[in-house]
C-alpha cells in the first residue's frame, strides 16, 4: 500500500515558485510539439497550482475540455480558485500513484516535470495514465535530466556537497535527477507506437539572470538543503554558509548553468 505523499518541494510558497517558473511559451511549444489541439479531450497529470493547465485549455478551444489533477489539497485549491470557473476546465484532487478509471479517457495525457519527484513509482504512475487514454491517443511525458547538477565553475566545496545531497535526495526523497532519460523505456515498454523523442535546453543562465530565476533556483535550494541539513556540518559556515555561496554563485553573471528537458511522446496501440 502506497503511503500518502511527500513532496520534495513542498513549502508555504510553493504556489508562487510555480507559477513565476512556468513559462507560456515552453508550454506551447511543448504542447504543440506533442500535439495537443482544438476538440481534445485533455488531461494534465500533477497539474500544480493550474497555471500550465489554463495555458494549455488556450490550444484545445473550440469543443475541448481539460481535466488537472494533483495529489496536493494546497495545488487543487489554489487551481480552482484562479483557474477554475469554466466549463471546460476542472480541476480534481487524484493521487498518480492509483488507477483513476472513474474520470473516463482521454485524447491527450501530458504529465511535466511529475516524474521526477517520484521516483519509485515513476513507471507505475505511467502505467496508470495509460489506463486512462483512448486507444490511439497520445501520452506525452516531459521531464529534466541531470536536474540541478550542471554549472560552470563551482567552486569544488560546492560541486562535491551538491552531487552529495542530490544523492541523498534520491536515496531519501524519492527525487530522481535523471527521470529525463527513461521515457523513452517506459513507453516502449507499454507497446507504444510512433514514439518520438526531444532534446531542448530547458535552464539556459549566462549573464545576468532574470527576477524569476533567482527565486525559483534559490528556492529550491532552501527548501531541499532543509531537508538534509547534517550533510552540511563540515561545510565551511554550514547549511547557512553553503546558501550564501549558492546565492552569490548564482548571481554571478559569470555562471553558465543548464539544463536539457526531455520530451517523449507516443501513440496508444489499439
Amino acid at each position: 500500500m502506497l503511503s500518502s505523499y511527500d513532496y520534495l518541494m513542498e513549502n508555504p510558497e510553493e504556489n508562487l515558485r510555480l507559477e513565476r517558473k512556468t513559462k507560456e511559451e515552453s508550454v506551447r511549444a511543448q504542447a504543440q510539439w506533442c500535439g495537443i489541439k482544438p476538440g481534445m479531450r485533455i488531461l494534465d497529470a500533477g497539474c500544480g497550482p493550474g497555471k500550465t493547465t489554463s495555458l494549455l485549455r488556450r490550444l484545445i478551444h473550440p469543443g475541448g475540455s481539460i481535466l488537472g489533477v494533483d495529489y496536493s489539497e494546497k495545488r487543487i485549491r489554489y487551481a480552482k480558485e484562479k483557474y477554475g470557473g469554466e466549463g471546460d476546465i476542472d480541476f480534481r484532487l487524484h493521487d498518480l500513484r492509483h488507477p483513476m478509471e472513474h474520470m473516463g479517457l482521454f485524447d491527450l495525457i501530458w504529465t511535466r516535470f511529475v516524474l521526477e519527484y517520484n521516483r519509485a513509482e515513476s513507471f507505475e504512475i505511467v502505467r496508470n495514465l495509460s489506463l486512462s487514454l483512448k486507444p490511439r491517443g497520445f501520452l506525452c511525458l516531459i521531464d529534466l535530466d541531470y536536474n540541478c547538477l550542471t554549472h560552470y565553475q563551482l567552486p569544488t566545496k560546492m560541486e562535491d556537497m551538491i552531487v552529495r545531497l542530490t544523492k541523498a535526495l534520491e536515496l531519501e526523497h524519492n527525487f530522481d535527477p535523471y527521470m529525463g532519460r527513461k521515457l523513452y523505456a517506459y513507453l516502449y515498454d507499454l507497446g507504444y507506437e510512433e514514439v518520438e523523442v526531444d532534446v531542448k535546453a530547458h535552464h539556459l543562465f549566462y549573464r545576468k539572470v532574470g527576477e524569476n530565476d533567482i527565486f525559483n533556483w534559490v528556492k529550491k535550494v532552501e527548501v531541499t538543503t532543509a531537508r538534509e541539513k547534517k550533510l552540511f556540518s563540515a561545510y565551511p559556515g554550514g547549511h547557512e554558509g553553503f546558501l550564501k555561496d549558492f546565492k552569490r554563485f548564482f548571481t554571478d553573471p559569470r555562471r553558465f548553468t543548464y539544463t536539457p528537458v526531455i520530451i517523449c511522446k507516443g501513440r496508444k496501440p489499439v
